[in-house]
């Protein structure tokens, strides 16, 4: 395929290094210097790309899918911190007749993780006793807090818990590119289940993966239904 980067920072540049080792090429980088506001989003600059990959900044990424949307790119969203405007995107992906993926992580294990967090919820929940509890610790740079992935946890568990679904406590510290723990305490013992990023490695290239499957499709999906689809799930 042929790629646009929007957003060419470490994950932008990382996104590349993978592209090219499986076959695909970079077409189009736009950063901070050559895409203020979208400008740099059009047809001329996209340079005959067939999908973009944003990596870019919660600030930036909802003009810069509305100016995706208007030249007819298909869009694999993975800057996260935008939950609020969901709704939003959807309605303008549909309007355009567009193509669009997101996701709150776009590692293959922590999209099998979120399957162990969602029924470990409804196991423990269904026992008294049992508090749950989630941390997820990102390097200093990380601009949102708490995480995609860590809203996405506490969503998981909102139909088990309700009321008591916890809220995410937050670390910003280092370098660590991400871990989230979910814990059940009880007065008898203590329950982890622990998921740990080596690397941003697995964010690219399930942010590939989900390019290849978008291509030619059009829809708004969640990276889960293209990662999953065709598969039953009980």
């Amino acid at each position: 395929m042929r790629i646009a980067l929007v957003g060419y920072g470490k994950m932008g540049q990382l996104v590349e290094r993978v592209a090219s080792a499986h076959g695909h090429e970079v077409v189009a980088r736009l950063d901070i210097e050559n895409n203020q506001n979208a400008s740099g989003i059009t047809r001329e600059r996209l340079n005959g790309a067939e999908v973009a990959i944003d990596f870019s900044s919660p600030d930036a990424v909802i003009d810069n899918i509305r100016a995706l949307m208007d030249v007819g790119m298909p869009v694999v969203v993975g800057t996260t911190g935008w939950d609020e405007h969901l709704e939003q995107v959807q309605t303008m992906v549909s309007k355009s007749n567009g193509s669009l993926v997101y996701g709150a992580n776009f590692s293959i294990g922590m999209n099998l993780f979120f399957r162990l967090v969602d029924q470990a919820g409804k196991l423990f929940a269904s026992h008294d006793g049992y508090d749950p509890f989630l941390i997820e610790h990102h390097h200093q740079f990380k601009k949102d807090a708490p995480s995609g992935t860590a809203i996405r946890m506490a969503k998981l568990l909102e139909e088990s818990y309700h009321d008591s679904t916890p809220v995410p406590v937050s670390v910003r510290a280092g370098f660590v590119p991400g871990t989230h723990e979910l814990g059940f305490d009880s007065e008898a013992d203590t329950i982890l289940l622990v998921h740990t990023a080596r690397s941003r490695e697995g964010f690219a290239s399930g942010a590939i993966l989900a390019a290849e499957r978008i291509a030619g499709r059009k829809g708004f999906f969640e990276f889960s239904e293209i990662l999953f689809e065709g598969e039953h799930q009980k």
